[in-house]
């Protein structure tokens, strides 16, 4: 008996060793034939026998040379987008149509890369379309510009530090052949320190790339006004002024992550002695079509100040007179304690043409100090000829033929009424 169940245990477990072997092969073949299998395409794809392509790659090569002389970039469809339909364009583009997917596109211009081989070009790419703008304040100099400085300011809060960086200066136009030029800066009011650069010889588009820094309160920081003045030193060493740039820093967002970039271009220092009373720079400008008189009041310089202290603040009044009646009057900013504020304010008033006859505007200069009465510095009038004589009427008359330009001129200050 126990001979007869040894032989009946055998024979089951060879018949289910058998069957293991059965599924595991079979699961084995689904998976094989798996990998083998493929979905039957819908459509054949024509073959081009190698001389066709070589005859296609030769003739694209001869298209491809023409369009490379318009500096374009052929635009290509892959090969595997042939099965999709495409008509045919001027240019030798080709735009895909909604119709039966199975057509097999008509023969075109075919790249020259082997790569590539059966790609149809269907445009042209134009690079010129696609360059950063170009920056233009290396080429765009207008008539009669003596020379362009560059420069970035940054300010740390937490140390009260300005960081002036000069970059550059292009386009100097000195009185010799040769030049060496350098940069004194200054942070005004204070005209009696300045820092300074080095000097760079014979060039007339020196390259600086030098850091200053000035220690200023955040309080005081807007009332502040960089000054970059360029010299040229000859072979005896004397300085000669070949321009300058001011920069009010009131109008500027300075933060320490917010390092600015400017330009300005330079321009010449009134080298006539001021007037008794002091001088005053405007601009004037008149747009016809908005009937709109603008005042740009930029400078002042040489103010006779009864007391110079952070306490005095000076402003200019600017009031439109028609018929010598009063109309409107704006004020700038007050700058404290300089007797050569720089203010760079714009003002506008609303004026016919019919009135520019009979019309007038009066800058005042005032000096006011806590708890005293505001005192008169200086006053100019410019307007036609009704009320102004000389450079003022000048001004005023240059302005209406030149509309919609600004005209700027320096103008004596004086007392009367």
């Amino acid at each position: 008996t126990e001979r007869a169940v040894a032989v009946a245990g055998g024979i089951i477990g060879g018949i289910l060793l058998f069957v293991l072997i059965g599924i595991t092969a079979c699961l084995l073949w689904k998976k094989f034939c798996h990998l083998l299998s493929y979905e039957k395409l819908t459509s054949s794809v024509k073959t081009t026998n190698a001389n066709a392509i070589f005859q296609d790659q030769s003739t694209s090569e001869i298209q491809l040379k023409s369009t490379s002389r318009s500096r374009s970039v052929p635009f290509i469809v892959p090969p595997t987008l042939h099965g999709r339909d495409w008509i045919n364009l001027t240019n030798e583009e080709q735009v895909q149509e909604d119709s039966d997917p199975h057509m097999i596109p008509q023969s075109g211009p075919r790249s020259s890369f082997h790569s590539l081989a059966g790609a149809y070009v269907v445009g042209t790419i134009n690079p010129e379309l696609y360059k950063f703008p170009e920056d233009k304040s290396e080429t765009d100099f207008p008539e009669g510009n003596i020379g362009r400085l560059w420069f970035s300011i940054e300010y740390e809060q937490e140390s009260e530090r300005l960081l002036v960086s000069l970059i550059k200066v292009r386009k100097l136009q000195p009185p010799a052949d040769s030049c060496s030029p350098f940069v004194k800066i200054y942070l005004l009011p204070d005209e009696r320190s300045y820092l300074q650069s080095k000097t760079k010889r014979k060039t007339l588009n020196p390259q600086f790339d030098e850091n200053f820094v000035f220690q200023v309160s955040s309080k005081m920081l807007l009332q502040r006004t960089l000054k970059f003045l360029v010299y040229h030193v000859d072979k005896q060493k004397k300085h000669h002024l070949l321009g300058q740039v001011i920069f009010p820093l009131k109008n500027e967002t300075l933060t320490d992550d917010n390092k600015l970039v400017i330009w300005r271009d330079l321009e010449k220092e009134n080298l006539e002695p001021p007037s008794d009373y002091g001088d005053i720079q405007f601009s004037l400008s008149y747009n016809d079509y908005l009937g709109r008189l603008t005042v740009v009041v930029l400078r002042a310089r040489g103010l006779k100040l009864q007391e110079e202290s952070h306490a005095v603040s000076v402003y200019v009044k600017v009031s439109l007179m028609n018929h010598n009646k009063f109309i409107k009057s704006k004020k700038t900013a007050a700058v404290l304690g300089s007797p050569n504020p720089v203010y760079n304010e714009t003002f506008s008033f609303k004026t016919d043409q019919t009135e520019l006859d009979t019309a007038s505007l009066s800058l005042s200069v005032l000096q006011s100090i806590k708890g005293e009465k505001t005192h008169l510095l200086g006053r100019v009038v410019v307007g036609p000829f009704m009320y102004t004589r000389g450079k003022e009427l000048e001004h005023w008359n240059e302005m209406i033929s030149k509309p919609k330009e600004l005209v700027k001129r320096w103008h004596a200050l004086c007392h009367s009424t």
